[in-house]
């Protein structure tokens, strides 16, 4: 059967993968939602092979065998080998002639971008981890490693939990400064002391993907003005800013109005003492960048970057994202 879509949109995360099969006027044709796409934790080809699960069923849904484009934007495609090699396995699979695959923060890079905007600008998602990538019209690319602290990263929501963690229990045995984070973290959980938490947490009996329970707590706490849990927000908010003017730095955009978009599930719940911060701190350091959170769904901007490597017109993009805009 001949080409009938121009683009296989697909964002998959950590936790959930969305796919969209788009047509040539920037239509939505089909969608469906799949599991994570894990393939450290359960191997290139079974994570392939679950992702060939929702793509088929969308390509089903749509009525189409194959398209122009696969446009992929994947969790754990961190570093440039990595996206090499998703990007010849998911080729592999035939479901359109051609195929490039990108890091997931590209797709909320993009799809944060206002319509007919050119394709510039830098994008933080802080989610359950922290990444920063930009991109200019002419191609060229900023982008860190993101794999955690071996590669010098620190915070997202999973380390933002840790970090709580951390000083609660180090101020109920004395070690460290007092915090409300020793109380209301256990409080939280049904417990009455850290030590409780902590013996919970190590005998499993409070599940570890629980943890990121911890992070709403810790907003809380700052916001109820509490100085230690303040800190780790305001590390927060340094640490965005740092991969932010790197990242302007490398493609000459300090000095230009360029978009600052803010994304992951951190950074979209607009706390005040976080995303202020960033602002403040971007105002000083990267006073013409314009910041701004991104509500849009990623697979969004998996499907715009489809239709800019087809060359589809203007009035599809805007097409598409009248859909999810909708």
């Amino acid at each position: 059967m001949g080409v009938s879509a121009a683009v296989i949109a697909i964002d998959a995360g950590n936790s959930k993968t969305d796919v969209a099969v788009i047509g040539t006027a920037g239509s939505v044709l089909a969608s469906a939602r799949g599991d994570g796409f894990q393939p450290p934790v359960v191997g290139l080809g079974v994570a392939i092979d679950a992702l060939a699960v929702t793509v088929g069923r969308a390509l089903e849904e749509a009525g189409v065998h194959e398209v122009e484009h696969v446009s992929a934007c994947l969790a754990n495609a961190d570093l440039p080998i990595e996206e090499r090699e998703l990007e010849a396995a998911v080729h592999a699979r035939g479901w359109g002639r051609t195929t490039e695959v990108r890091n997931d923060t590209f797709a909320i890079l993009r799809a944060g971008l206002p319509s007919g905007a050119e394709a510039l600008g830098v994008a933080v998602v802080c989610g359950a981890g922290i990444n920063c990538v930009g991109m200019r019209p002419d191609g060229r690319t900023a982008r860190f490693p993101a794999i955690g602290r071996i590669s010098g990263d620190w915070g997202g929501g999973g380390g933002l939990a840790e970090e709580a963690l951390w000083f609660a229990a180090r101020a109920e045995d004395g070690r460290g400064e007092p915090t409300e984070l020793a109380r209301v973290l256990p409080a939280y959980f049904g417990l009455d002391s850290m030590y409780a938490l902590i013996e919970a947490l190590h005998l499993r009996r409070i599940d570890e993907k629980r943890k990121h329970e911890i992070t709403p707590v810790l907003f809380a706490a700052g916001a109820a003005g509490d100085r230690v849990a303040l800190s780790v927000i305001h590390r927060q908010a340094e640490e965005v800013v740092a991969m932010v003017t790197v990242a302007l730095g490398r493609l000459d955009l300090l000095d230009a109005e360029a978009p600052v978009l803010l994304g992951g599930s951190v950074l979209a719940a607009r706390h005040p003492e976080l995303n202020d911060r960033i602002t403040a701190l971007l105002a000083d350091r990267a006073p013409k960048a314009v910041a701004g959170v991104v509500t849009a769904p990623p697979v969004l901007g998996a499907a715009l970057l489809g239709l800019d490597h087809v060359s589809a017109p203007a009035e599809s993009h805007l097409r598409l994202r009248t859909h999810y805009d909708a």
